[in-house]
């Protein structure tokens, strides 16, 4: 039976003991009693002291199926055991159900954007906000033809849409596109879990017939290796090159069109959002998007004045191993080149720095990064769950942005060849224009080399 986590505070002889035996702070202590299990990066100090089994300290066992909560539809399984149960909406699962990396998102807006966005592959999303669905859902408000996201988590039911540009319910929307989600869950609990111990693999199950077998959910969410070393952009890419020229959004006309462009910008597209590519068109670019694929002979074909690397899930390094040959290729030509979140971290490894995987990753919509040359700060859009390591960065790269959360690197600039990218979304317009900035900067780049 494994230990609850008063006992093994209480085996340690109380808080202060227990994180003066294990190695850890009286907050990290506090934060165990919190979320009611110890983090897995604690098991090893915490058996040592305690003298229990780490099979005891994966927390609560799971359930069976005769102790299901009445009108639960939905489960979502962590990989240590633990199990939330819920409401199930949108499409019922097949079987293997959907697994991915449990994250959370403190956006109050655009959830339909955050579930388009190709970044999110691989990953179940937890709300942060309660009131899903509020807007419905249209047919402008997405960054991609799919969803990408495995699956969603929210705590109340989804809202009834209350607004003049809604066409369809959320749930119906989902339905549409086979994502399953599940309501009804402490969101609060799940993302303490999720910032005191790292992102927990998970299984969210909904499916058709209301039986569960949650020994075979664990054990599903157990095997999956998680986004370490796993190249999602593949996954995401386009299939062949295309042209795009729609630019942003204008009040009262909609979306415009670049029918005068002056300057001509690749894209590569390693899970581009469309938004992305409507600013560089508003920004006077002729945009050719190639697949993630692209080498630097497939690129340079195109005769580009600039390239931009694009956002995109996964693991850089993983990405790298054909990307950063193909970025490398462009940057000995001298071409100016512009990337975003996962471009970011791509342009790093091709100018020899290193990244890493973040405790819990940056997601949501209020995010502060100063801008290191102006001192401004910045509200920002974000979406990752790795980052640049500071001090990997040659000397002729140089920190241009950071975060005011933690620290980390949020944007690099070269001193020796016209590149620099941002970690965050500069296109998502949560500021609302704070950063928008940013493409008219790379105009200016191309412009000062043409």
């Amino acid at each position: 039976m494994p230990a609850t986590i008063d006992d093994i505070i209480d085996r340690l002889g109380g808080p202060e003991p227990a994180a003066r035996l294990t190695g850890v702070t009286t907050e990290a202590v506090r934060k165990w009693r919190q979320a009611g299990a110890v983090p897995s990066r604690h098991w090893a100090a915490v058996s040592a002291a305690t003298g229990l089994p780490m099979d005891e300290l994966r927390g609560e066992p799971l359930v069976t199926n005769g102790d299901i909560p009445a009108g639960a539809t939905a489960a979502l399984v962590l990989a240590d055991g633990a199990v939330f149960w819920g409401r199930g909406f949108g499409a019922h699962t097949d079987k293997p159900a959907p697994v991915g990396e449990i994250c959370f998102n403190t956006g109050m807006t655009g959830y339909q954007e955050t579930l388009t966005d190709p970044s999110y592959a691989g990953q179940i999303i937890t709300f942060t906000f309660p009131h899903i669905g509020n807007v419905g859902t249209n047919l402008e408000d997405i960054e991609s033809a799919s969803v990408a996201a495995r699956g969603l988590v929210i705590k109340q039911d989804i809202t009834e849409p209350s607004n003049w540009r809604s066409t369809l319910h959320l749930d119906t929307w989902l339905r549409a596109r086979h994502i399953a989600g599940i309501a009804g869950v402490d969101t609060r609990a799940l993302t303490v879990r999720v910032r005191d111990g790292g992102p927990p693999t998970g299984v969210l199950a909904f499916p058709a017939d209301g039986k569960f077998d949650l020994t075979a959910l664990r054990a599903q969410a157990e095997a999956w290796p998680g986004l370490e070393g796993m190249d999602l952009a593949r996954e995401v890419t386009c299939l062949q090159s295309y042209d795009w020229d729609e630019s942003s959004r204008a009040w009262p006309t909609g979306f415009g069109r670049q029918t005068a462009p002056v300057r001509h910008v690749v894209a590569v597209d390693y899970g581009a959002k469309r938004n992305i590519l409507r600013c560089l068109a508003a920004a006077g670019c002729r945009v050719t998007v190639v697949p993630a694929t692209a080498s630097a002979e497939d690129i340079l074909r195109h005769q580009p004045d600039g390239v931009f690397l694009s956002n995109g899930p996964g693991d850089p390094a993983a990405t790298g191993e054909y990307a950063v040959p193909a970025i490398q290729g462009v940057l000995a030509k001298g071409i100016p080149v512009f990337g975003i979140c996962l471009g970011h971290q791509l342009l790093a490894l091709a100018l020899g720095a290193k990244t890493f995987k973040l405790d819990r990753g940056h997601r949501g919509a209020n995010q502060p990064v100063k801008d290191l040359t102006t001192g401004k700060v910045e509200i920002t859009a974000q979406n990752h769950g790795f980052a640049v390591d500071l001090d990997t960065l040659p000397p002729s790269v140089t920190p241009t942005h950071v975060s005011l959360f933690d620290g980390s690197n949020e944007g690099l600039a070269c001193t020796d060849r016209p590149a620099f990218s941002v970690q965050y979304h500069p296109e998502a317009s949560p500021g609302p224009s704070d950063s928008h900035y940013l493409f008219h900067r790379f105009v200016e780049m191309i412009e000062r080399r043409a």
